[in-house]
């Protein structure tokens, strides 16, 4: 939600986040092997792979979002810093930046910190990674080093996983030994805290859920009808007092990877085993006080009088299957059970009294990509190939559709919705949906690199588990630094069993790249294994399915047919993206957005002939202005001509057609793109387009 107080929502108001894996995989590992460099690796310049699809539609949608949650996390949100404010730890490096949480967000947040580093960061640009971690830390009056807390305790505690995942990537020993003295310090201040602290009486922790930092994400109680006592969580007394199912799955990964770390440094046995052993009660309490066998799922929580709340949690169910703390027949059973919106895996669901379809609560019944991306990561350890696939591809969906990662979108409709909350009083406020959202792009990146390629880090090196759907075609990834190696990776066939895996074109025991490997390398998987359905439901198995994740027609193969295109299912960009808030569209929503230079929006032409043709365009648009307005027309990047769109009327809730004649096309994929161009005025909303060959 980001309104951690409703002092810091007004701030905003005025002033207007594996696939965890990567991360979280690790939580299996032990600290054994002494295979990683002592010391810290040699410095490496941020990775930029490139993602390469041998089926040109698979890398229309899916190599497409991949380049942008790239440009999001190393370019759009890599900021400078102030030392003053972020360098408390006194072991920021100068030279180096940090990852901020996003558009309308510039501080790094500990929580958002902790996610993008093991999504992401810590892989593609290690330096700026442990930069953004040791940003969110500080000194305490002892002088030791303490994560800080930002309104949340869990804002510390999901460092600590962060950090272990970014030593098991880099093998930086340095940044170890600093950030296990960090991860100690913060757990004895968690565990003898007062307020969201330890609840004996049922062996959990208390304190608000992991990603609900707003009402919005609580029923009643304990909340109420009006959320009359603050738009933030914590200062409810239900929600101080009550326990979490993510909350404590964040607390048994930190003491499990807290035991990684000291045993990785040798220290005592005690030590380990008093991690372990608290590890290991968290998770029997957890298994004890939320698992319920009726809805075969684990509870949202458990209020301090024993009330429990049979309700699901995005991203609980995730950490559930991420930790390991879902046995094997749990594991199916929640799989099998859990709830999804047709845009993806919701944060809480069903929708509470107080909220509805219409008006979805921004932490309820709505989809947020950093949960998409946690519950694609989970599907992915358990080989769920086809609900695994079905995630991706609605998330590159979100971000094709509307110029890159926003921070929220509609469960139904695929819009971007900040969705609604209280406003402190007795008023209904509809949020913003921030752009540009790094923990949004890193979950899509996460998908990519730790569902798609398996790439699961350990102390021997990095070994690689890959999930590639029926349809999607061969793919292959270059430039992928892994310490001192850089990597191409080259999927084969589908599925997820390894059929063959050779380094360089030779056989690799274990299946497993060494962590000592140098210079430029290739992997080559094949695979074999696949769940070959039909997930887009237009009639074709997935295997035959050119467009295996797009609903199409028989005669095309599995793609759309160029005869009607929504725009909300184009590639847009330059700011443009979907809406509901006029009538009289059609389709799930229309385009917005065509209001300055660089806006496009464009559309794919699935044809049934590769010959070259001339066809006619129509356009449904509406235009409010007091004038026509103009867009470019271009066919393969190359401009056909400028296209008048006249005023229909004084309501943006009218729309009327355009057609233009005589636009060539040739191949089987010519690209359409209406776009704002130097010369144009645009500023119209578009609906759909439709394509009619005339030769």
């Amino acid at each position: 939600m980001r309104c951690r107080s409703e002092a810091g929502l007004r701030r905003r108001v005025a002033g207007m986040a594996t696939a965890l894996l990567v991360g979280l995989s690790t939580v299996s590992y032990g600290a054994v092997n002494a295979g990683a460099t002592a010391g810290r690796p040699e410095a490496s310049e941020p990775s930029t792979p490139s993602l390469e699809f041998t089926n040109p539609n698979s890398q229309a949608l899916f190599g497409t979002a991949y380049e942008a949650a790239l440009k999001n996390l190393l370019q759009t949100n890599t900021i400078s810093y102030d030392p003053a404010v972020y360098n408390k730890s006194g072991l920021m490096d100068p030279d180096a930046g940090i990852v901020r949480a996003g558009g309308g967000y510039p501080q790094p947040w500990t929580r958002d910190a902790s996610v993008n580093s093991w999504n992401a960061t810590s892989l593609l640009s290690p330096a700026l990674a442990r930069n953004t971690l040791w940003a969110v830390v500080g000194k305490g009056s002892d002088g030791k080093l303490q994560v800080q807390q930002d309104d949340q305790q869990w804002d510390q505690v999901i460092w600590v996983t962060a950090a272990w995942n970014h030593y098991q990537v880099t093998g930086d020993r340095t940044f170890l030994q600093e950030a296990y003295q960090t991860a100690a310090d913060t757990l004895t201040i968690r565990g003898h805290a007062t307020t969201a602290g330890y609840d004996s009486t049922y062996g959990l922790f208390t304190g608000a859920s992991f990603f609900n930092d707003g009402i919005a994400g609580y029923p009643a109680p304990p909340a109420d009808a009006t959320e009359s006592v603050s738009t933030g969580s914590m200062p409810w007394p239900g929600v101080a007092t009550g326990m979490f199912l993510s909350t404590n799955e964040v607390y048994y990964a930190a003491y499990v990877n807290a035991a990684n770390m000291a045993a990785r440094l040798g220290r005592p046995a005690s030590e380990v085993a008093s991690y372990r052993s608290k590890a290991a009660a968290l998770r029997s309490a957890i298994n004890k006080r939320f698992w319920n066998a009726k809805t075969g799922l684990y509870d949202y929580m458990l209020l301090a009088d024993g009330t429990a709340g049979p309700y699901q949690e995005g991203t609980g169910l995730a950490f559930a299957l991420a930790f390991g703390i879902a046995n094997k027949s749990q594991a199916r059973s929640i799989v099998a059970h859990a709830r999804e919106m047709t845009w993806g895996m919701p944060d809480t669901y069903p929708n509470w009294a107080r909220y509805s379809d219409e008006q979805p609560g921004r932490h309820n019944a709505i989809v947020w990509p950093v949960v998409q991306g946690l519950w694609a990561g989970a599907l992915a350890r358990q080989g769920a190939q086809e609900d695994f696939a079905s995630e991706t591809a609605r998330l590159a969906d979100l971000a094709d559709n509307n110029s890159g990662f926003w921070e929220i979108y509609n469960g139904h409709t695929g819009v971007v919705d900040g969705g609604w909350q209280r406003l402190g009083d007795t008023v209904k406020f509809h949020w913003g949906s921030q752009p540009d959202q790094t923990w949004s792009a890193t979950a899509f990146l996460n998908m990519i690199d730790s569902g798609l390629f398996g790439l699961n880090f350990g102390d021997r090196g990095l070994s690689v588990m890959p999930t590639l759907p029926a349809g999607w075609g061969d793919v292959t990834m270059r430039g992928l630094r892994y310490r001192n190696a850089t990597l191409t990776v080259a999927l084969h066939g589908a599925g997820t069993k390894i059929r063959s895996f050779a380094l360089d074109g030779r056989r690799v025991p274990g299946d497993i790249v060494p962590a000592s490997l140098t210079g430029r390398h290739t992997i080559d998987v094949t695979l074999a294994g696949a769940v070959d359905k039909d997930r887009d439901g237009d009639h074709i198995a997935d295997s035959r399915d050119r467009c295996a994740d797009t609903a199409g027609t028989a005669a095309l193969h599995g793609c759309p047919g160029p005869g009607h295109i929504e725009s909300e299912d184009a590639l847009n960009t330059g700011g443009v993206k979907t809406n509901v808030n006029h009538t009289g569209y059609a389709g799930r929503a229309f385009l917005d957005g065509l209001w300055s230079q660089g806006a496009a929006s464009s559309y794919t032409l699935h044809r049934a002939t590769a010959k070259p043709g001339v066809g006619a365009l129509t356009l449904r648009y509406a235009n409010a202005n007091d004038d026509a307005r103009t867009m470019t027309l271009s066919v393969n990047g190359q401009k056909v001509r400028q296209v008048t769109f006249s005023r229909i009327s004084d309501s943006w809730d009218s729309w009327g057609t355009v057609t233009v004649g005589d636009i060539p096309v040739s191949g089987r994929r010519p690209v359409v793109t209406i776009s704002y161009e130097p010369g144009d005025n645009g500023s119209i909303n578009l609906d759909w387009l439709e394509f009619h060959s005339t030769s």
